[in-house]
């Protein structure tokens, strides 16, 4: 029976959910709800501080030599503590590690940071060593910037793709999945929406609001701390909620390996991190699952750090920057809601294949755009500046921001749904380990290399403008190949698919797993 017929074309489309299953969706629906808004507002808030202070050209470098590291440890951290505890108490230890950084960076470390960093270092090493190398050090010296980078990216990666979406993975069926994915995309939007809009109303472009001198140095101080107490208070919602659903709805023995510790369960084809990765290396259908993931974030980043270097000379202060891109953030959101409503019935037509090479096309379009522009500024500035009135820097801007925001919003309505879905069918260790290293290392292997890509081109041609053609041929040759990766993987997922779902008849399995990937689910990250 179609969904239409059990629930009404309206309410198909924006809440296909049986009353008998608001008890587990409710309160997943709360914690992505809150774990999207607080990402939405650290990624905002780390980017005005660190571009204004120490340039979009200490990206690649923190990147590479501070966020890959950081993701190596916490993903060897999450399945140490995976080992021992169960995922229950890990998502309670993982969020309060994080939690209790964003407080002390902000209450403590910035407060100081005229102290601890070693600024005179910084000016010894900008005469001895040539241009180039100036992201790098503004990487060593302003570590308390670098530090707050890392972590608040990572909560992307790790509290959101690997912690919540395992558990969302662990407790829902295929036959939910089609429904409940659909309505988490929604929502997740609504949250990055949301997230922009409180942020923007709690940013202040000069003077303090609070009247706490003590406390706060400046208006864009009090802005910070004001944030991370909303994140803070976001953050202990997510574990009373989390809390709750795994005393009062997921009772069943079948979820005993969310809440009960290793050692009370069978164990049973346990494997370890070099294990995990060994046997990553060993499939092939994980292996298209991680190209998928490491082609996604190092086109998003290759292209990203070459238009944060323009936004930094059209908002050089740090609140100004903050507001451009919450607005941005919230335009991600209504966009990526808009996508996922009038192209539903499109992707339950075509399937998952194509559905998934959504993501990629929609990307080569939009970056051969921006970079079209960049690249042939010089003579296309003169004319949109007689056309529209608006110079170049200008218009530069608005071909990244259009750039970002239309891949963005393919991602979080079609990219995040297609992936996620391609973990359910497989064993419970296996998906958690091969998840912890897709999700948490792999997505940074992709911005580690688009970075180490930059850094080789700043130390050879001098700038990121400069070095935009050869960024735009780099990134072409990735997304032709994630192309050709995602044709594999749908022909894979759906033999795997249709070989696990042994309750159907053979001519019924391949449209049944159509309409389980037709329904995309956005992870905002």
């Amino acid at each position: 029976m179609s969904e239409d017929s059990i629930f009404g074309r309206f309410r198909s489309f924006f809440w296909p959910i049986h009353r008998h299953e608001m008890r587990k969706f409710l309160p997943m629906l709360a914690i992505l709800f809150l774990v999207v808004f607080n990402y939405s507002i650290l990624r905002n808030m780390k980017d005005a501080l660190v571009v204004t202070t120490s340039g979009a050209e200490v990206i690649p470098f923190i990147k590479v030599w501070a966020m890959l590291p950081g993701a190596i440890f916490l993903t060897l951290l999450f399945t140490r503590l995976s080992s021992k505890y169960s995922q229950e108490r890990v998502f309670y230890i993982m969020v309060s590690m994080f939690l209790s950084c964003f407080l002390l960076f902000t209450f403590v470390l910035y407060p100081l940071r005229d102290y601890i960093h070693p600024n005179f270092l910084a000016v010894i090493l900008g005469d001895i060593l040539p241009q180039g190398f100036q992201g790098l050090i503004a990487t060593v010296c302003n570590w308390s910037y670098t530090l707050f980078y890392v972590m608040c990216e990572l909560w992307g990666s790790m509290i959101m793709s690997v912690i919540f979406w395992g558990f969302a993975n662990e407790v829902t069926h295929l036959h939910e999945a089609r429904r409940f994915y659909s309505v988490f995309m929604i929502f997740s939007n609504i949250a990055a929406i949301a997230a922009g809009q409180t942020a923007n109303y709690l940013t202040f472009g000069e003077g303090t609001v609070l009247g706490l001198p003590i406390l706060t140095q400046d208006a864009w101080h009090e802005t910070m701390m004001l944030l991370i107490l909303v994140v803070t208070v976001g953050g202990i919602l997510m574990m009373f909620t989390f809390r709750w659903v795994n005393k009062n709805v997921l009772t069943d023995p079948c979820f005993d390996q969310l809440h009960l510790t290793k050692k009370n369960l069978k164990k049973k084809g346990k494997m370890s991190m070099k294990e995990s990765f060994s046997y990553l290396s060993n499939s092939k259908y994980l292996l298209c699952i991680a190209f998928m993931v490491l082609s996604y974030n190092l086109t998003i980043n290759l292209a990203e750090v070459v238009w944060k270097d323009r936004l930094r000379e059209l908002y050089p202060e740090p609140s100004d920057l903050n507001k451009y891109l919450n607005n941005l953030t919230s335009a991600v959101g209504i966009l990526s809601t808009l996508t996922a409503i009038f192209m539903s019935r499109i992707i339950a037509k075509y399937g998952w294949t194509k559905t998934a090479l959504i993501t990629p096309v929609m990307m080569l379009i939009t970056c051969m755009g921006f970079f079209s522009f960049v690249i042939f500024e010089d003579y296309l500035g003169p004319v949109v500046l007689t056309i529209t009135g608006l110079t170049p820097i200008v218009i530069a801007a608005f071909f990244g921001a259009a750039q970002n925001c239309f891949s963005k919003a393919m991602k979080y309505s079609v990219f995040d749904a297609t992936k996620e879905m391609t973990f359910i069918p497989l064993e419970h260790e296996v998906k958690l380990r091969g998840k912890a290293a897709i999700d948490g290392v792999g997505s940074r292997c992709g911005k580690s290399g688009g970075s180490l890509i930059h850094q080789g081109l700043i130390l050879f041609i001098g700038s990121l403008t400069a070095s935009a053609p050869i960024v735009a041929v780099i990134i072409i040759g990735v997304i032709v190949g994630w192309i050709y990766s995602l044709r594999s993987l749908g022909a894979q997922f759906a033999e795997m698919t249709m070989s696990e779902d042994k309750s159907l008849a053979q001519g019924e399995v391949a449209e049944e797993v159509v309409d389980v990937l037709s329904e995309p689910k956005p992870a905002n990250a």
